[in-house]
């Protein structure tokens, strides 16, 4: 039977696969974009080419280290690639009709080639050039510390710390043409003059002739006096000898053909309302990760922040990693740990704005500086209103050379697998995104508004990073869907692995907020799983940390509310509410995560319907701790139902790791029935059946497929472990299949639209769903 609300997959042999109702043949045609036969940007008024907001039209003196160059190129510069090389860009063979814009492409492509040219003529190349960290910063040298600092607008500098009383006196800094201070301090009878874990601060006159302390750009740990409230930070000098420092001792685990992801907060993931720790963490939290299936872990909040209710966002120390959950060497346990357990592990890393606070963070460099001569750009280019952070100035070769060798230094240094760029879309365009609505006309994404700069720095990095790591995963965080943004470099792409499909919670989220049952429409739900761009992966997610945070509330929570807190009880028979929320729960991740991507994340506790929001420490709660936390109690108590939802979490993660559907390129909605509120699909070798209807149940509704032969239940949310009624029997075969006429139509784009050549019939429970596998395969 299916249930209403429900869903069932079913597993077919790999073949392309038909439709019941809107038919479709592969993921090429699920989100294909109309042309737009708008021009690219405006014409320049002398009649040459393009303009764009972020060009440069005269050369830009920058620093590299010693060396003197040009960040940008004007627009008659020599191409670095033919121009035969110009006109063929791949994407335009994946997507005609981005071909209107092709001057657009041209010309940041041609940016890109310049400035990687540019790195390898100054610098030896752009992998040499992303170690900076070996330059910059403290580095130990035969009888010595190197410590070298840009700060071209300083008059005056010093080393101050520890180890000199906070004297700097001594301690004064030499400038080069190129705004690099630096000083080498020789060590003392043998022993570094600068003692591991003492702090230290740069010290610097601006113009003004005011004197300032700054934690050290580079610096690669940073902490705080906890017993002084708001106190400012300090740079910790991190060169612990070698019998303290973590020794790296299992491989990385192969990537995975498409990454199931944990999303996690480690300071957060303390059943006691506290700051969890790295390595507890590694001990408590990585063996549930792994029990439940997943094979990658994304860590928030590693680079250090000072300000906790950010969330990790607000970043003030780019190498540093945060000292709250613990040391450098801590946080290398915790990886290592994760890779002997075969998880991959990701990390947030922000490099689409920084802190605002010129105390403990990078903004505290660029006090009465211009544009080029700082990290960030000057005046209201430089900052972002709605976030209250400093922008990035992405044309600047030190800066390229910062963030650059930040992504290497997490890369090396801490064996991470890969990154997810938070807000990218915010780096994409001039406007950050603010009041905008993007419709998937493509003129909102290549015109003025693009900050090419900011494309041709994420073009280096992704090269970058897959030159470093070739199983590397990179994951963009953009909601306007830029087109090229998940394609390689070389075909003229951004070069991300995947975007997250982050329209899909919205969607979620409405509907839970805004209508019945009885109003909701499979035909959009499907369509709004489905409308990714082809050949660009999506990592899928019902619900994330965006979607708990103070204000808001998880899927469950939403479905449930207060009853969460006295009906979850299995001990007796679940309510009305109860039972929904369960079963929609269950559904909305299931169908989330088997029709939306190509990959699928889940945040921290939600796998078993974590309640209530997320509360950082702030003034507003009283600095509590109290929702600050996961309450794993919940899910480890056996009479509690969290279980059952925890328990399906576990079972579709173990259904991808048998069947692979996730990395399947075979998908196909065969039926999206707003009466019957059923949706019916084809992904990899499986059929799902899922019915969202509150009420009916149906006996004997016919299945359309694709392969004859027999059909047993694999996965069904209506089984017994999961919380069901077991209304539907697990030996359930389809035998009979009948043959129907195929038919081929011709959509009104020209391609061609398959129906099932065969169908048979089953029994689906409501709100439930059935997975089912071809037995025969």
């Amino acid at each position: 039977m299916i249930n209403c609300l429900g869903l069932y997959p079913l597993i077919s042999a790999p073949s392309t696969i038909a439709c019941t109702t809107h038919i479709v043949r592969s993921k090429q045609y699920l989100a294909t974009q109309k042309p737009v036969n708008l021009a690219l940007g405006y014409r320049n008024p002398h009649g040459y080419g393009f303009s764009f907001g972020s060009r440069r039209s005269i050369h830009e003196r920058v620093s590299s280290h010693f060396k003197g160059i040009a960040v940008m190129t004007d627009d008659k510069s020599t191409m670095s690639s033919t121009e035969e090389d110009l006109e063929n860009i791949g994407i335009f063979h994946i997507d005609p009709s981005l071909k209107p814009y092709k001057d657009h492409f041209k010309y940041r492509l041609k940016r890109y080639v310049d400035q990687k040219k540019l790195i390898e003529e100054y610098e030896g190349g752009l992998e040499e050039f992303s170690q900076g960290y070996l330059k910059f910063g403290f580095n130990r040298e035969e009888g010595g510390i190197v410590y070298c600092e840009w700060a071209p607008a300083a008059q005056e500098a010093q080393i101050i710390g520890d180890f000199n009383g906070w004297d700097g006196s001594n301690h004064q800094m030499e400038k080069n043409q190129f705004g690099v201070w630096s000083i080498r301090i020789p060590d003392t009878d043998g022993n570094s003059a600068i003692p591991h874990n003492s702090r230290v601060k740069f010290r610097f006159r601006h113009g003004d002739g005011v004197w300032v302390d700054r934690i050290p750009a580079w610096i690669k740990y940073a902490t705080v006096d906890p017993t002084r409230f708001a106190a400012p930070y300090d740079g910790v000098y991190w060169d612990p000898p070698l019998s303290e420092r973590y020794q790296f001792k299992y491989p990385r685990p192969p990537k995975p053909k498409a990454p199931r992801i944990y999303e996690a907060h480690v300071g957060m993931s303390s059943f006691e309302p506290r700051i969890n720790s790295y390595r507890e963490f590694a001990d408590e939290i990585l063996p549930r990760i792994r029990a439940n299936n997943y094979n990658t872990v994304q860590l928030m909040a590693v680079m250090e922040h000072s300000y906790y209710a950010s969330f990790g966002y607000h970043v003030t120390n780019f190498f540093a990693v945060s000292s709250r959950s613990g040391t450098p060497e801590d946080l290398k346990y915790l990886i290592d740990k994760a890779h002997s357990l075969g998880l991959q592990v990701l990390m947030d890393v922000i490099h689409s704005h920084a802190s605002n606070n010129v105390t403990d963070g990078l903004n505290g460099f660029d006090v009465g500086q211009t544009s080029q001569d700082s990290y960030f750009h000057t005046g209201d280019r430089g900052y972002h209103k709605l976030w209250d952070s400093r922008l990035f100035n992405y044309a600047n070769w030190e800066v390229l050379r910062f963030l650059l060798s930040n992504l290497r230094w997490w890369l090396e240094e801490f064996k991470f697998d890969g990154f997810r760029f938070d807000g990218v879309t915010s780096m994409l365009y001039h406007h950050h995104g603010i009041n905008i609505a993007f419709t998937g006309d493509y003129n909102e994404y290549f015109s003025e508004a693009t900050d090419v700069d900011a494309v041709v720095y994420l073009m280096l990095a992704n090269c970058l990073i897959h030159s470093i790591l070739p199983d590397a995963t990179v994951i963009a965080e953009d909601v306007s869907g830029m087109p090229g943004l998940g394609q390689p470099v070389s075909d003229g792409g951004i070069g991300f692995d995947y975007r997250l499909a982050m329209a899909i919670p919205d969607k979620w989220i409405d509907y839970l907020k805004n209508k019945n049952d009885y109003a909701w429409s499979m035909k959009e739900i499907s369509w709004s799983l489905t409308n990714r761009r082809y050949t660009e992966k999506c990592v899928s997610y019902a619900e994330s940390h965006d979607q708990a945070i103070v204000g808001d509330k998880t899927v469950a929570f939403l479905l449930m509310d207060e009853e969460m807190y006295s009906g979850m009880s299995s001990l007796v028979d679940a309510s009305p509410i109860v039972e929904r929320g369960i079963a929609l729960q269950k559904m909305i991740h299931f169908i989330t995560m088997a029709l939306g991507g190509e990959g699928y994340l889940n945040f921290m506790g939600n796998e078993f319907g974590h309640p209530e929001w997320i509360d950082f420490p702030r003034e507003g709660n009283g600095w509590s701790y109290e929702k600050c936390r996961r309450q794993w109690n919940l899910v480890d108590t056996d009479h509690l139902r969290y279980k059952f939802m925890n328990a399906f979490d576990r079972a579709m993660n173990l259904l991808d790791d048998k069947f692979s559907f996730l990395a399947s390129t075979k998908q196909i909605v065969s039926s999206a029935d707003d009466d019957d509120k059923v949706i019916v699909f084809e992904r990899g070798d499986l059929i799902f059946v899922f019915n969202f209807h509150p009420e009916n149940t149906y006996e004997g509704y016919k299945v359309g497929c694709d392969l004859p032969g027999k059909y047993r239940v694999a996965l069904d949310s209506d089984a017994w472990e999961f919380g069901g009624r077991g209304r539907v029997s697990p030996n359930l075969s389809a035998v009979n299949m009948s043959i129907i006429r195929e038919e081929t139509t011709v959509s009104p784009r020209g391609m061609p639209l398959y129906r099932p050549q065969f169908f048979f019939e089953i029994a689906i429970a409501s709100l439930k769903f059935l997975f089912l596998i071809n037995i025969n395969c």
